[in-house]
């Protein structure tokens, strides 16, 4: 198959813990050829969605881990499937993304993550279709509602619907210190809405990520556990992975989402787990592939791409 991947520069990427770059081993080694190419490669023009996409040789050299040909204008639809692996910030620039990506589905281009189901499922909004599976949450902008919560719950999470890798995360306990201030950063003063939740205290023990491949449950995850002082478990703010296996909440979670999510298009979904409650379904560009393949030797990329090989 011809597969291109849609992702941030090949040049940002860190090979050993970066789950695009281990989806593009696994997809080389089964003699897939691969492209790359960058939101700003996209275009709409004479009736077809296009992009300047880059051949992609890999050669297994940890240094320079890939060789790049020359960008050439194509068609999608030259593919046999398209990887979204774009990260957030999930910004109007991404919405134009998932508009162009349709337009080419409609053409008969596979894409995965669908681009209808991407930009339906904001990431920390999606849990609410899950309520069963969440711990209390509010979202609005409104700071009354914002300071009830925090009145009623004593320890509050408060965060933005937009952001990623824990940042702009912010704890709030029964003193209340700051609490106007963080309502106000958040909220632009009322002009932006956020996500409330109830602190968990098991964060402790790990933020946990459980990866759905199609209809199908990695039986391990990667709990992401805090750092000293710090509350959030997110890699990317210091966090520290340890893979284990899924627990029987955890996996009651999961098969319960796994079907639903799989039927909308969702080929590939990161859900968030702290202690017994879903916090997060991430959708736009899942990780955590490497870290749990390293600790357990379940070849999670394998999976993924034999999933894609199946879905095609």
């Amino acid at each position: 198959m011809k597969i291109a991947f849609l992702a941030d520069p090949l040049d940002s990427f860190k090979i050993y813990k970066d789950t695009t770059y281990a989806m593009m081993v696994e997809a080389a080694r089964r003699g897939h050829t691969l492209y790359a190419f960058e939101q700003n490669d996209l275009a709409f023009e004479g009736g077809a969605v296009i992009a300047n996409a880059a051949p992609i040789t890999m050669t297994g050299d940890p240094q320079q881990w890939y060789r790049a040909g020359m960008p050439t204008s194509m068609t999608l639809s030259q593919f046999d499937a398209i990887l979204l692996r774009k990260d957030p910030p999930f910004n109007m620039e991404y919405i134009y993304t998932t508009y162009l990506l349709e337009l080419a589905e409609a053409q008969g281009v596979h894409i995965f993550n669908k681009p209808r189901a991407v930009r339906d499922h904001n990431e920390k909004l999606a849990i609410a279709q899950f309520p069963q599976f969440t711990a209390p949450t509010l979202v609005t902008r409104d700071e009354k509602r914002l300071r009830a919560f925090h009145d009623q719950h004593k320890d509050v999470i408060y965060k933005p619907l937009d952001g990623m890798g824990g940042i702009g995360i912010f704890r709030v306990t029964e003193e209340g210190l700051n609490l106007g201030s963080i309502i106000e950063t958040l909220t632009e003063n009322g002009r932006r809405t956020i996500m409330a939740q109830r602190f968990i205290p098991e964060i402790v023990k790990g933020d946990k990520r459980i990866l759905l491949i199609g209809d199908q449950v990695v039986p391990f995850c990667l709990a992401r556990i805090p750092q000293g002082s710090e509350v959030r478990g997110n890699l990317a703010a210091g966090g520290v992975g340890l893979a284990q296996p899924i627990s029987e909440r955890d996996r009651e979670i999961a098969q319960s989402l796994a079907p639903i999510l799989s039927s909308r298009g969702l080929l590939l979904v990161g859900l968030d787990v702290i202690g017994d409650y879903l916090t997060e379904i991430n959708i736009t560009s899942p990780t955590c592939f490497q870290e749990i393949t390293q600790q357990t030797g379940v070849n999670v990329a394998e999976m993924f791409i034999s999933a894609l090989e199946k879905a095609m």
